[in-house]
């Protein structure tokens, strides 16, 4: 492929497996989320999104029938197979996918098969989204996928738009915490440039930034790092094996408006957070899967 034409992805939303859509919709409420209403995907899954004005998301997704997700899985759909291998694996709550933002996705999934890095066969859907009011509009999209054998708990894809979902973006967009869009995506694995070759062909970005800590490479204005265990603890102050190998997802730091204003609303809702570097950094709990980070 020629270099001069590649085009970064930007990050488009991240899948945040559940074990309760219910529950995770309180705990993402007390962070002072604004959460749009429950959805289902016509393959048995469900999800309970929160929208951004940097137009990502975040995709809390729960599981709605057993039955259909089995038998979605056994006929190809890799979205659902991976999700079901996640949670057999590291349990029903994490970050299992980064997904990118693309115009074409059927040019992606051709070029993952040319680099080696296709996950399965791509997945086209539609679902519907209820709005505050009672509206009611759909959505429609294209998916392909990308991964590595070496890291089974973790994939990315890049999704097309094919029908935007109708966001109400004066509703969706406002966060109590004041959140106004995805900063960071974190993840980790001992020697993080095992994985640079995926990362850049799924991003379709040559660039990485290299340091001492892991690795770190531009999807759109959203910095997705690897960082090894020594980052881990520099950066969130959390320990984790240095020889349990694959990529695994372990962190979302948010864009706020005012750091103080976010600390005030987690001191009244009960929030535990610690501050490192200047963020306020919140450990995962029972509705938020992985460590969830707010700084300016």
């Amino acid at each position: 492929m020629n270099l001069a034409k590649r085009t970064a992805r930007p990050l488009d939303h991240l899948v945040l497996p559940v074990a309760d859509l219910a529950r995770a919709r309180l705990r993402l409420t007390d962070l002072g989320f604004t959460v749009a209403e429950d959805a289902r995907h016509p393959f048995g899954t469900e999800n309970a999104c929160i929208f951004f004005s940097d137009d990502s998301y975040l995709e809390p997704l729960a599981i709605a029938s057993r039955e259909e997700c089995e038998a979605a899985a056994l006929d190809g759909n890799v979205f659902v197979a991976r999700d079901q291998a996640f949670r057999f694996r590291q349990g029903p709550e994490g970050l299992s996918a980064v997904a990118l933002r693309t115009p074409d996705a059927a040019e992606d999934h051709i070029r993952f098969r040319s680099h080696g890095i296709s996950a399965g066969d791509m997945l086209e859907f539609s679902r519907p989204m209820r709005m505050a009011d009672g509206r009611e509009g759909l959505g429609s999209f294209r998916l392909a996928f990308a991964a590595d054998l070496r890291a089974p708990d973790f994939f990315l894809f890049c999704c097309q738009r094919i029908r935007a979902l109708p966001v109400d973006n004066a509703v969706l967009h406002h966060h109590e915490n004041g959140a106004l869009g995805i900063a960071e995506v974190v993840l980790s694995e001992p020697n993080p440039t095992d994985f640079q070759y995926l990362l850049q062909e799924s991003v379709d970005e040559r660039e990485v930034a290299a340091h001492s800590f892991g690795m770190d490479i531009q999807a759109g204005s959203v910095k997705l790092s690897v960082l090894n265990p020594a980052g881990m603890e520099a950066f969130f102050g959390r320990t984790i094996s240095a020889t349990e190998r694959g990529l695994r997802g372990r962190a979302v730091v948010f864009r706020v408006a005012d750091v103080e204003a976010t600390r005030a609303l987690f001191a009244k809702n009960d929030i535990e957070f610690a501050e490192m570097g200047g963020r306020l950094i919140v450990p995962e709990v029972p509705g938020q899967g992985v460590i969830f980070a707010f700084g300016v």
